[in-house]
């Protein structure tokens, strides 16, 4: 459980220590395409951290009960994140593919 608890705390830190890093370097930036790059950017992000509780896991370094949750949370995360992109690649066009 202390394995899990340090891991969503580093995962908060890292959060929110790279909010300044995700803003938009062009004010004149399409918000909705800055939005889109984040999700991507954080879709990729959560797609690393499964993969990383899955090896710890099968290193033993995670208890059963802790990868699942872990991996239920994250995986929970990825929908959203995916709802999202599908939310905005209409509004912007096939182009981005």
């Amino acid at each position: 459980m202390e394995v899990l608890l340090a891991f969503v705390i580093v995962l908060l830190v890292a959060y929110v220590v790279s909010v300044p890093l995700r803003r938009s370097r062009h004010p004149e930036a399409d918000p909705a395409e800055v939005e889109l790059a984040e999700l991507e950017a954080r879709k990729q992000a959560i797609y690393r951290q499964i993969r990383d509780a899955e090896a710890d896991h099968a290193a033993g370094k995670l208890s059963e009960a802790d990868f699942r949750q872990l991996d239920a949370e994250l995986r929970a995360e990825a929908i959203e994140v995916l709802k999202g992109i599908d939310r905005l690649r209409p509004r912007l066009g096939s182009d981005l593919d």
